[in-house]
């Protein structure tokens, strides 16, 4: 966030620095999941090598742990809200993106907090029940629980970085105001994200009337989500038929400039 604010004003970042908070998320899940893979390993080589535990001792530091993680959780319960208002975000017409810098360190808190419930657990079952293979188990348990997390962090993070968007509602929304007219058809649409709730989009599209680029952009005057439109308009007889939608492009920013 800190670095996001600094550079925001930057014009090398053509469309802002909101995606360093998304590479934030990404490196903050590849963390993580480094993270899972030590727990595993540790937990397996606890299970053949035991080693002897000093309960009273762990249990303090855990229960420490989990206190400490608790009040991170609250105080990040509110991060979402003082972020929005400090970025100046407008989240009213987004379609249900979430702040994933934010999700990322949340995670984090919650996973730490968990294995801390799980270290409580394992500890108290061998202080009282002789059961020290608990211990690894509670491990394994927790990381496998954390590389979920990471995995699906990694999903929507990378997917964001690479510019990959599904058919979502807003590309139905400007595919309805374009072909209002009952006449215009879109042949090509590229729509992504250039910040946590604004898209950049180009549109290719037939008509066989004589309407010119302002009266397409007006159409889309409502559409509060976009922040840079390219719109290219193709008469018929040009070698794209009137009537005839094609495909949509979702996963890959066009390569020509914006407008």
């Amino acid at each position: 966030y800190i670095v996001a604010r600094k550079r925001a004003a930057n014009p090398v970042f053509v469309f802002g620095t909101w995606k360093i908070e998304i590479l934030g998320a990404y490196s903050s899940a590849l963390i993580l999941g480094i993270a899972g893979i030590l727990m595993v390993f540790t937990s397996v080589e606890r299970l053949l090598n035991p080693l002897m535990i000093h309960y009273n001792q762990a249990l303090f530091v855990a229960a420490i742990g989990f206190v400490v993680d608790l009040v991170c959780a609250a105080i990040l319960h509110r991060g979402p809200h003082l972020h929005s208002a400090a970025h100046g975000h407008d989240h009213d017409h987004s379609h249900g993106h979430d702040d994933l810098n934010f999700k990322s360190a949340y995670l984090h808190v919650i996973a730490d907090a968990m294995t801390s419930v799980f270290a409580i657990v394992a500890l108290l079952g061998a202080k009282y029940f002789s059961w020290n293979w608990l211990d690894p188990v509670m491990g394994m348990v927790g990381a496998a629980m954390v590389g979920r997390w990471a995995f699906l962090l990694l999903r929507d993070s990378s997917k964001i970085l690479l510019d990959r968007e599904k058919c979502t509602p807003l590309s139905v929304e400007i595919r309805n105001r374009i072909e209002s007219d009952g006449d215009s058809r879109i042949h090509d649409l590229h729509l992504w994200r250039v910040s946590d709730s604004k898209y950049a989009c180009i549109i290719s599209l037939v008509t066989g009337r004589e309407y010119t680029i302002d009266d397409y952009r007006k159409r889309l005057l409502g559409v509060h989500e976009l922040a840079h439109t390219t719109i290219e308009i193709n008469p018929c007889g040009s070698g794209l038929l009137c009537g005839h939608t094609g495909h949509d492009s979702h996963e890959h920013p066009h390569p020509h400039g914006h407008d």
